[in-house]
């Protein structure tokens, strides 16, 4: 494993000054409260062009873009995942919603960064707690209820 540099630092600290510009902090706030299981609860909690679907693709193209930089190898995977715990908690509210999303657009990749760097979150919590996860899932689908 390559030990993290200033450069994956600066990054992170990068991204960390990104997610607190006004729109992208309501946006995250929004998605706390968004509850959908399939494409139709999408649908109905994020009609085209509402505020809703402005907040949800910019939450969610945010992880995907800041979890590209793990997969391309482009920064730490190790130092990102000991502070980007919100990666997992976007892909919980939205992994339900997914499959019908990536089939309905016709792009089989659809958020697949996110959805990759979750999987090695979900893998490093299960390594330390086999129950972490799930401990985790639960709390999630409990919010906003």
């Amino acid at each position: 494993m390559d030990k993290p540099t200033h450069h994956d630092v600066n990054l992170i600290l990068k991204l960390y000054e990104l997610r607190r510009e006004p729109r992208l902090r309501k946006a995250r706030g929004w998605l706390a409260g968004y509850k959908a299981s399939n494409a139709a609860e999408h649908q109905a909690a994020c009609p085209p062009g509402s505020e809703e679907e402005i907040s949800y693709r910019m939450v969610t193209s945010y992880w995907d873009m800041a979890s590209s930089f793990v997969t391309s190898g482009a920064l730490n995977q190790e130092l990102f995942l000991q502070s980007a715990g919100e990666v997992l908690f976007v892909w919980e509210k939205t992994k339900g919603t997914i499959a019908d999303t990536r089939k309905a657009i016709g792009v089989p990749t659809y958020l697949s960064n996110l959805e990759t760097v979750a999987q090695a979150l979900i893998d490093k919590m299960n390594s330390a707690n086999p129950k972490a996860y799930e401990i985790f899932s639960a709390r999630v689908k409990g919010m906003g209820a």
